[in-house]
Parts: C-alpha cells; structure tokens; sequence
C-alpha cells in the first residue's frame, strides 16, 4: 500500500517509526495501527488493520521495517 504515485510517505512531523503503535478495541478486538503521541494520547494517521500483511504494508507505506 504506497502513495498514489508508488512513493513511500514521510513520518509525520514530531513522529519517529518508534511511535507507531497498534491499539485493539476491548470491545470489538478491531485494531487500529499509526503514530502514537503521548501528549494527546491518542493515534495520529491511523489505520485499522485486520491482518499481518496490512500491518506490514503501513510500514513500507512509511518506508519502514516493522520491529518488535
């Protein structure tokens, strides 16, 4: 999953790949993968991703390896 024109996109600003976190829903078990800011505590660019290969593509979509 890239840009429409195949390019990966920048980290947002004030973000590193370090942010990106995956939040599940308690109530549904959905998850919802992006950057994560501890001073609003929330997702910024989020997705919601159903399985391991969508978790993978919002890391090359930034141009990342996905670590654990």
């Amino acid at each position: 999953m890239r840009s429409a024109k195949g390019r990966t996109l920048p980290i947002p600003e004030g973000f590193t790949e370090k942010d990106i976190k995956i939040e599940s829903s308690t109530c549904t078990g959905e998850k919802t993968i992006g950057f994560y800011s501890p001073a609003d505590k929330k997702l910024h660019c989020s997705e919601l991703v159903r399985t391991q290969e969508e978790i993978a593509a919002f890391y090359r979509k930034y141009g990342v390896e996905p670590w654990t």
